[in-house]
């Protein structure tokens, strides 16, 4: 069996925020199930092979924006980050970072979904012995 890893995340608004990952970032839709108030119960969403949960956990929960704070960063390695850095700035994503080489050889921007999770997205460009860019 295969072990993978899976963030679940959690939205105020989940079917927006299904929406918005699709559209913005991507993803494809796997699976959506809803309460029977109609709030997102669960839904899956497949980037390459990698997957990210999501769902709506109830009135108690207060999203990233509303704390003012972070509380997870997601990384996600694309084929073309420059590429996807200019579809994401086309549909109107909030960019914290344009695309830059890192000194451990990835390609890297940053960008913040509508509530408030930070998304950094990577192109591998080479590989770098860690002694060259830990020092």
């Amino acid at each position: 069996m295969q072990q993978t890893v899976a963030p679940y995340l959690l939205y105020e608004d989940g079917a927006a925020a299904v929406d918005f990952l699709t559209r913005s970032f991507g993803f494809e839709e796997v699976v959506r199930s809803h309460s029977p108030e109609g709030r997102v119960w669960h839904a899956e969403l497949r980037i390459r092979d990698g997957h990210v949960y999501l769902g709506e956990p109830g009135g108690d929960y207060r999203n990233p924006k509303r704390l003012g704070g972070t509380t997870v960063s997601i990384h996600v390695y694309v084929d073309d980050v420059d590429g996807h850095f200019a579809h994401a700035r086309t549909v109107g994503v909030d960019v914290k970072g344009e695309p830059e080489d890192r000194p451990y050889g990835d390609r890297v921007y940053h960008a913040v979904d509508p509530e408030g999770h930070d998304w950094f997205f990577a192109q591998h460009l080479r590989d770098v012995p860690v002694e060259e860019w830990s020092a």
